[in-house]
């Protein structure tokens, strides 16, 4: 077998197998680019898997909106060279403390977009636009 010479960086970013060679540049291993668009799926969708949570749904140009727990929130992104801003607007379900609903939405919201994309997550705002009760055919299955 017939070796090229090409050598291929390995997980840690180093040359060689198993990461034995000297390391590759950062500017040499290639570029990622995540949209806004992928950070803002990825936020609302941790915001809706926390308990008591969710958004709005229906109506047109914001006429007619409805508390909807399953919906997920509206979230909005501003994404900086190091570090990403969200905006998100919450529906809580009713009776529920809004202080830690937030702070759980928060921290969720946090991890996922970290773990996930690898960038970090400076601030995240949060705006309840409504607070309302979960109807008896509203699933249930988001993390307690």
């Amino acid at each position: 077998m017939m070796s090229t010479g090409i050598r291929y960086p390995s997980d840690d970013g180093r040359l060689g197998a198993g990461g034995s060679g000297p390391e590759v540049p950062a500017r040499l291993r290639g570029r990622v680019q995540i949209p806004e668009r992928v950070v803002q799926r990825i936020a609302a969708q941790a915001a809706s898997e926390v308990a008591a949570s969710g958004g709005r749904s229906g109506g047109f140009l914001g006429i007619g909106e409805h508390t909807d727990l399953d919906a997920r929130p509206e979230v909005k992104v501003d994404l900086s060279s190091d570090a990403v801003h969200l905006a998100i607007e919450l529906a809580v379900e009713y009776p529920t403390s809004l202080r830690s609903a937030t702070q759980r939405v928060r921290d969720h919201v946090t991890e996922q977009v970290q773990q996930l994309t690898g960038i970090g997550v400076g601030r995240v705002d949060i705006d309840i636009v409504a607070v309302g009760e979960r109807r008896q055919e509203q699933s249930a299955g988001a993390l307690r």
